[in-house]
């Protein structure tokens, strides 16, 4: 590949800033910019929302009346087509690469959201069919399509149904990026025999019943050169039973192609050294600096205002895989027992995680501090001005949290679990190195050796502050992340020339037909 550059079509069904509900769409955004400026040309393939404002981003037609097959018969009660256009957002000020909005009217114009409908998977089996038959309707053939979660893994499936035959095509690689295991509206990991998805065979028409029960992750899993995970221990644990959501043995049976791969971050917006939306700038040179943060916190919150008193924080969604349960257990013991303050911000899952943390802010005035909803801003004035963040979490594929907690200066108190076990390395005072601090086992009691620990290293400031610098200075950008995804379009591409050889080696060869 080193005489003509990498062609990449990257598919997603969010791509910030256009369509934004959770991480996917930063990925989608950081990842295709950073490559693009490695020479790579990558390409992003999305829905076209009706809440993208066309006057802000600025659309031209690229194709107009593509043709979409439905997989339904001549004189069914469905279309045998499905009509969209195809519209282009090119804008190099912004540094963006090409992007291509798929609209339809019924399945996309018209949805007040990105998710959450009962025909999601025919909204994003129309995704999928429709990269395709963008891909076969234009010049632009890519040497790898990059899949994201089970919106787009529709894709594999087709691409092998309906273009193994294809003399160009055929030698496009496939990577499906698996960045949580949900798997769609359909339960699969409890679905009755009758309903079981062996994951062979051509996917049925966009409306039948069938197609809903085929699962669309699993199919992808099967048919891509490479899969990763963002980060490799959850690559790792998604072979066991605990963590697999139903799919354990299959990546069990596939796992010499699954890789991880930690998501990065933006070190130009996540900067405590230029960050406009923290009260004072500093970085690991001026830690002095920081207490202005953490005063400001404390009155922001309404806590005692005393640079001596640890605040220990939580922000992020608030439900079981976050481990809020365990905070929930441990709470008023810390707060009766340590001399903490404790800040917590997020959106309930429940409501009586509302009830709960609400009432302990009532119960402790002054110590415990509480904004139950979303917000932009408030995260970076929180990790700038916290000393520790709890993320005690049941799983965790990747753990951007912690990265950014450690951009800051916020040193982390984690289980060791997914991409936390790779990005959070436990303090050993003997050898002088970690960055944080970790516990294992599920529970209220290793939960608390692992806080007590944080709290007694934090009253030896020196130590302390030789473990915040190590913390600000550990390299999680984007430009790390973009190498390692590279790596694996090159390895997916060696991997599907090796599929094509007339005799391939055994690990190569087709196991889904």
């Amino acid at each position: 590949m080193a005489d003509k550059a990498l062609k990449v079509l990257f598919v997603s069904a969010e791509v910030a800033p256009f369509s934004s509900v959770g991480g996917l769409s930063q990925v989608s955004y950081f990842l295709p910019r950073t490559l693009a400026k490695t020479g790579v040309d990558i390409r992003i393939f999305t829905p076209k929302y009706g809440t993208i404002n066309e006057s802000k981003f600025p659309v031209r037609m690229e194709i107009e009346g593509l043709r979409i097959p439905t997989g339904e018969i001549e004189n069914s009660d469905h279309p045998t087509d499905l009509v969209a256009n195809v519209k282009t957002f090119r804008e190099k000020k912004m540094g963006f690469p090409p992007v291509y909005f798929l609209e339809n009217q019924e399945y996309f114009e018209k949805r007040a959201n990105v998710y959450g409908y009962s025909d999601d998977h025919i909204r994003f089996g129309l995704l999928s069919r429709g990269a395709l038959e963008f891909i076969r309707s234009q010049n632009f053939i890519p040497d790898l399509v990059h899949l994201n979660d089970w919106h787009t893994a529709y894709f594999a499936n087709y691409f092998q149904d309906y273009c193994s035959d294809d003399p160009i095509l055929k030698k496009t690689a496939i990577l499906l990026s698996v960045h949580n295991l949900f798997q769609g509206n359909f339960d699969f990991e409890h679905a009755k025999d009758l309903d079981f998805d062996d994951g062979k065979g051509k996917l049925a028409s966009l409306y039948s019943e069938r197609f809903l029960k085929q699962n669309a992750l699993k199919r992808g899993v099967m048919r891509a050169d490479v899969v990763n995970t963002v980060s490799e221990t959850y690559a790792s644990e998604i072979i066991l039973d605990e963590y697999g959501k139903g799919l354990h043995n299959l990546f069990k049976e596939v796992r010499g192609k699954v890789f991880g791969v930690l998501n990065g971050l933006d070190y130009k917006d996540f900067n405590p050294q230029t960050d406009k939306l923290i009260r004072r700038n500093y970085n690991y040179r001026n830690l002095n600096l920081r207490s202005e943060n953490k005063a400001d916190l404390q009155k922001q919150f309404n806590l005692t205002i005393d640079p001596a008193i640890p605040i220990l924080c939580f922000w992020g969604r608030m439900d079981t895989q976050k481990g809020i349960d365990l905070i929930m257990d441990t709470a008023v013991f810390i707060l009766d027992e340590m001399n903490i303050q404790l800040v917590v911000m997020g959106q309930p899952g429940e409501d009586r995680y509302r009830q709960f943390f609400t009432e302990l802010e009532k119960n402790y005035p002054g110590q415990v501090g509480t904004h139950l909803m979303s917000d932009f801003a408030l995260p970076h004035r929180i990790v700038s001005g916290a000393d520790m963040l709890l993320m005690p979490s049941k799983y965790e594929p990747g753990g951007i949290v912690a990265v950014e907690a450690l951009r800051y200066g916020c040193i982390p108190i984690v289980r060791s679990t997914g991409g936390l076990a790779d990005i959070v390395i436990n303090f050993d005072p003997a050898k002088n190195i970690g960055n944080g601090f970790t516990f294992k086992k599920y529970t209220r009691e290793n939960f608390l050796v692992a806080i007590v620990r944080a709290l007694e290293t934090y009253k030896n400031s020196v130590t302390w502050n030789r473990i915040v610098k190590r913390a600000m200075q550990a390299d999680f950008s984007w430009n790390k992340s973009a190498q390692s995804y590279l790596d694996l379009y090159n390895r997916a591409i060696e991997f599907r020339r090796e599929k094509l050889q007339p005799n391939p080696p055994m690990a190569f060869k087709q196991t889904v037909s």
